[in-house]
Formats: structure tokens, sequence, C-alpha cells
């Protein structure tokens, strides 16, 4: 799969099933060849894909990067057929996609939750479960869950979604469905949700979302790459995903800093997309075998 073009023929069946068959696309999933959840060596390199479905479309200085989607999915195809990717990150309009260009199987398939929190709402905080629930995730027999938990103390919005993210984990749980939790201090400025990336505002949302839930029995993180990380790390026993956040930077310093990164205890693996889906150069296939070759590196015993 890793020299697949998707054609514009593939696109004109995906739009007829999506018109005429809808029901391909449950038929397709539960055929879908899955693999084993932490891979061949225990450890994740995940594309993640679930921007648009919260608004979020800009990459760099460019607002409307992901607004074509059928750009958007010639990269995912492009993404997980490189070797060393274990699979996708995404909402059920993705997903269904991917799905129906075949582009799922034998991948871990990671349904994201939560993305009622629209980018720039006055709402934002009141961050909805309106994508996929624990149930649905596990009906479509996908691998993981994921949510996102902002921490705001000054807007009364977090509150509803703790208790949201709460109940999420534990019916998580009960299903046996590993679940990302992705946490974050925020606070509004100028206008705007910006998340507090220091090393103690990290470690403080971190024991805020281990304690979420009626078990963490299921649960894991997803980190943003900080100052300090060891000290991050030192926080949780949880089993922990680095994200690849908004690209910034010059591409060789990001990828010295997830090295870096990788190499302390917990860390599992990384879970980017735009950083990987729209780097600098163009070239998808290239950014996605750097991040691979990072991830499925020889690690010492104990990580």
């Amino acid at each position: 799969m890793s020299d697949r073009v998707v054609s514009d023929a593939d696109f004109e069946r995906l739009r007829s099933v999506r018109a005429s068959a809808p029901h391909r696309i449950a038929e397709i999933l539960a055929g879908r060849n899955r693999p084993a959840p932490l891979g061949e060596n225990g450890r994740l390199l995940i594309v993640a894909a679930d921007h648009p479905a919260r608004g979020a479309l800009g990459v760099r200085g460019d607002s409307g990067a992901m607004a074509d989607r059928y750009d958007l999915l010639r990269r995912l195809v492009t993404a997980l057929g490189r070797p060393g990717v274990d699979g996708v990150l995404g909402t059920p309009d993705i997903l269904d996609d991917l799905a129906l260009l075949g582009a799922l199987d034998g991948k871990v398939v990671v349904g994201s939750m939560n993305r009622g929190g629209l980018q720039g709402a006055s709402f934002e905080m009141d961050d909805r479960f309106t994508a996929y629930s624990a149930e649905s995730i596990a009906a479509s027999r996908f691998d993981f869950a994921k949510l996102l938990v902002r921490v705001n103390l000054s807007d009364a919005g977090t509150a509803a979604t703790l208790e949201a993210t709460a109940r999420a984990v534990t019916e998580s749980a009960a299903l046996r469905l590993p679940i990302m939790l992705e946490p974050f201090l925020s606070s509004w400025v100028d206008g705007r949700i910006v998340n507090d990336l220091t090393t103690d505002a990290v470690i403080r949302s971190v024991a805020i979302a281990s304690g979420l839930g009626e078990s963490s029995a299921y649960s894991w993180l997803k980190l943003p790459v900080v100052d300090g990380m060891e000290r991050v790390m030192a926080s949780t026993t949880l089993p922990t995903l680095l994200l690849g956040g908004d690209p910034a930077g010059a591409p060789v310093e990001t990828y010295a800093r997830w090295s870096d990164a990788l190499a302390l205890p917990g860390v599992r693996g990384l879970v980017v997309g735009r950083t990987l889906l729209y780097p600098e150069d163009g070239d998808v296939a290239r950014a996605v075998d750097i991040a691979a070759g990072l991830v499925h590196a020889p690690v010492a015993a104990g990580t």
C-alpha cells in the first residue's frame, strides 16, 4: 500500500457509496483486519486528523490548509501507507472516508470523542462530546478512544467538560477500551483559548486528568513535548503518547525534541497530525518516515 495513490475514480466510488449504499461503511468496519493494539514493539505512531471537526483548519499561516477534504484524504492515505505508521486518529467523517478508501485495514484506529468546543467560540471550554461515544467506538471495532480535556479555572464551562470526561473514562473502562486523555491547563487571552505549556502546568493537568473516572485501568495520556519532560513523565504511571501540536520552528528541532522525549520511561510513541500531513517542504512521505524512524528505533528496556 506504500505506493498507492488515491485516484479520482476512488473518490467517485466513495461518493457513490455514501449516497446509495451507506450500510457498506459498517460492513467494511466489521470485516476490518485489526492489528495488535501496541504493534510489534509496544510503540505507536498515530497520524491525527480530528482538527477539522472543531473548525480548526489552519496550519502555520494558512487558515484554510485543511479545508480541501480530498487533499487531506490523499495526504492521510500516503501517511498510512508508509512503513512504521501504526494507525490514525479521527472523527466519524474522516474514518468513514478512510474505511471506504480501504486505508484502515491492519491499522490501529482511534475515535475522537469531544469536538463541541469549537475553536474561537464563546462556549469553547464547554467541550461537548459531539462525535464518538465509548460505545460506538467499541461497536465499530476500533482500538482506542481519545478525548481532549482543557481545564480553565476561570471558565465555568470547564465543570461540564470534566463531568462528561469522567463519564467517558468510566464507560471506556467498563468496555475495556483504552482511552487517550489529552489534558491542558488553559486560559482566555485576548479572546482566544491559550494552553499553558510550562512544565508545572502540564504536570498539574496530568494530575487532574489522571483522576477522572471510576477506573484508570484503561487510561492513557496524550501530552505535549515541553521543557522538563523528565519531570512530566515522573508525574504519572499511565502509558503516554506525545502529541505534535501546531507546527512551529525548524523541523530538525522538532524531531530532536521528539527523539529526546521518546527515550523517557513510560513514553509509548507519537500522535502527530499537521506537522506530518502538512510539512513545510510538502513531502508527507519523508516527514512520516522520519517520525516512524524515531518511534520505532530500538529502545531501552523498562520504557
